[in-house]
């Protein structure tokens, strides 16, 4: 797990940087874009929280002892791994959701967006989100929640199915905010659906002007399809967010109403089902860059392999405003020869 998710969040970063250099290349040295700034962010978050966490359990096993045993008296190594778990998980889905409520803005309000909404948003909103993850996973040592061992060892994390009162209303105040923040991201994306499809009920509605717009027209296709790439991305992120996350969240509201049992094994469960978010996290992405997609959209619609970025978009415009230009041109064409027609008539 420590490997892949080490290489898997490099080759993002990688692959991240050599599209920054490409794109502000095309665009004259123009800085990245705040949605460029904020998947950095994500990527580096899971890179840390990888090489943070995983290294202790290593040392765990090399030890062949347990993480309370390392540190017997204060279960600091415990604890430790515990806040960074609970750290970064809700880190990833604040991330998550800023880029989601990014995109909403910048497709359905495009002019607040424009006026507001600059790179400098991200500079603070991103130490914004580290803080409030920070703060609401320190409130262990002020004794409202407690970190627990799990077996075999190796595992800390919150006490999903604590005794006291106290400890009950932690976990399952952080069960409720990892929820609201997943129905705040799929509506997020949901509402950038219903605008991208009402742009694209706009384009087909006003296909008659093509020919008087075909620059702006291209334009507006090429931009549609960058926003259907981004959409897709957190898409599937938000998919795989809900399929680790969902399962934790279940154990915690099941035991807050349930029987207290001891080390159950579903709680346990539910922790690697988390653990292995930020492993994913970069193959997703990975696999659906825009090299990637545009690889598979070629192939799907059997268009040539080297085919470039909208291009695609551009080759069904151009069928459009030939089409367009010909049922535009028809009238010119009869009007001539019927003039033809009367010209020589004349002159017979």
């Amino acid at each position: 797990m420590f490997g892949t998710g080490i290489f898997g969040n490099v080759a993002a970063l990688v692959i991240l940087e050599i599209r920054r250099r490409r794109e502000s290349k095309a665009a004259g040295n123009r800085r990245p874009a705040l949605f460029h700034i904020l998947i950095v962010a994500l990527v580096v978050t899971d890179l840390t929280g990888t090489c943070l966490v995983s290294p202790l359990v290593q040392v765990a096993y090399a030890k062949n002892t347990t993480l309370v045993g390392m540190a017997p008296e204060s279960e600091s190594a415990c604890k430790y791994f515990g806040l960074s778990m609970t750290f970064f998980s809700l880190a990833t889905i604040s991330l998550l959701l800023t880029m989601a409520f990014e995109r909403c803005l910048a497709i359905g309000y495009p002019y607040l967006y424009s006026r507001y909404v600059t790179r400098k948003c991200a500079y603070f909103t991103i130490p914004t989100v580290f803080l409030l993850s920070a703060l609401f996973c320190i409130s262990p040592f002020a004794n409202f929640g407690s970190y627990v061992q799990y077996c075999p060892g190796t595992w800390c994390f919150i006490d999903m199915n604590p005794e006291s009162k106290k400890n009950r209303v932690y976990a399952n105040l952080y069960a409720t905010v990892m929820l609201v923040l997943v129905l705040a991201i799929v509506a997020c994306n949901l509402f950038v659906v219903y605008q991208l499809f009402r742009m694209y009920q706009r384009r087909r509605r006003n296909g008659s002007v093509v020919v008087h717009l075909r620059s702006k027209s291209e334009r507006r296709a090429l931009s549609m399809a960058e926003e259907v790439e981004h959409l897709i991305l957190l898409v599937f992120m938000t998919i795989i967010f809900i399929i680790c996350t969902m399962p934790l969240v279940i154990r915690v509201y099941m035991n807050s109403i349930g029987k207290r049992t001891e080390s159950h094994p579903d709680d346990l469960v539910a922790l690697r089902f988390i653990s292995i978010n930020s492993i994913i996290d970069p193959w997703v992405f990975i696999l659906l860059s825009p090299s990637v997609m545009h690889f598979c959209w070629a192939s799907v619609c059997r268009a040539p392999r080297g085919t470039a970025r909208g291009s695609i978009f551009k080759l069904s415009l151009s069928k459009q405003n030939s089409a367009v230009q010909q049922e535009l041109s028809r009238p010119t064409l009869e009007f001539t020869e019927n003039c033809n027609n009367q010209s020589e008539a004349g002159t017979l």
